[in-house]
């Protein structure tokens, strides 16, 4: 199947490991040109070596001028066909322990600078009749994970930012989605698991055999398998898909 990505250009945040990087190799395969963009720029040229159409950004998305910096070189080129929101994730902890400058320092990266970049990319999009705006959020946002308050709160919102400007933008060839992410088997998830191990004074492997002991497929899914999921919501083959949140999770999730 042609998935149209050939000559594309995509913008994948948090790109220098786990499903940010997965996600653009996985474009990058289907011939789209990747910025790919992370605060740590080593880690992205050290992956992408060899790979000639991945193009490392350095990007620290909790840094307002870092971000219009970028935005304005992307613009200046022609700007982008694909933006991938994959922001990074905020360490665990309780509702009631988050302070006020936790949710509003993290929500400002995870959320607030996502959307401003969104914003200021769009027009160029609207002119080419052709877009993709595809947010990594977590299965938090549909049935909230202990311990992850931050996490839970601020990608809810994302959700519904998404699902309103997906009404707004339709029209103009461009679909935007939300894409949840189960247990994947990034280092993300195994630093997650470390910190439950360390709060329950028990092993990491303790946690990780509990944990996919709650997932019906019985394993954590690789980065690879949601990469490719969301390849397909950024091609052209996906034209009709928007405002919709879909799930990669081994069907972790109880709900319908």
């Amino acid at each position: 199947m042609d998935l149209g990505l050939t000559g594309k250009r995509a913008l994948v945040l948090g790109a220098s490991r786990g499903l940010g990087m997965a996600i653009a190799k996985s474009l990058a395969a289907e011939g789209a040109t990747v910025f790919a963009a992370a605060r740590s720029l080593d880690k992205i040229t050290d992956w992408s070596t060899g790979l000639d159409n991945i193009k490392p950004l350095r990007l620290d998305l909790s840094n307002l001028a870092e971000v219009d910096a970028v935005i304005d070189a992307l613009l200046a080129e022609g700007g982008v066909d694909i933006i991938v929101n994959n922001g990074g994730g905020p360490p665990p902890g309780s509702a009631q322990a988050a302070s006020r400058m936790d949710w509003i320092s993290h929500f400002e990266a995870m959320a607030a600078n996502l959307f401003h970049m969104t914003s200021r990319l769009l027009p160029q999009m609207k002119q080419r009749k052709f877009g993709r705006v595809i947010s990594i959020t977590s299965s938090g946002v549909e049935q909230p994970i202990p311990n992850l308050a931050l996490s839970n709160g601020i990608r809810s919102a994302v959700v519904g930012w998404s699902k309103t400007l997906a009404s707004e933008v339709a029209g103009d060839g461009i679909t935007v989605n939300v894409v949840m992410p189960g247990r994947i088997h990034t280092q993300r998830v195994d630093e997650l698991d470390a910190a439950a191990a360390k709060r329950t004074e028990t092993s990491v492997d303790t946690v990780a055999e509990k944990s996919r002991a709650t997932i019906p497929a019985g394993r954590y899914g690789k980065p690879e398998e949601f990469a490719d999921v969301v390849t397909f919501l950024a091609s052209e083959r996906a034209s009709y898909v928007t405002g919709s949140r879909i799930r990669i999770d081994g069907g972790a999730i109880k709900s319908v």
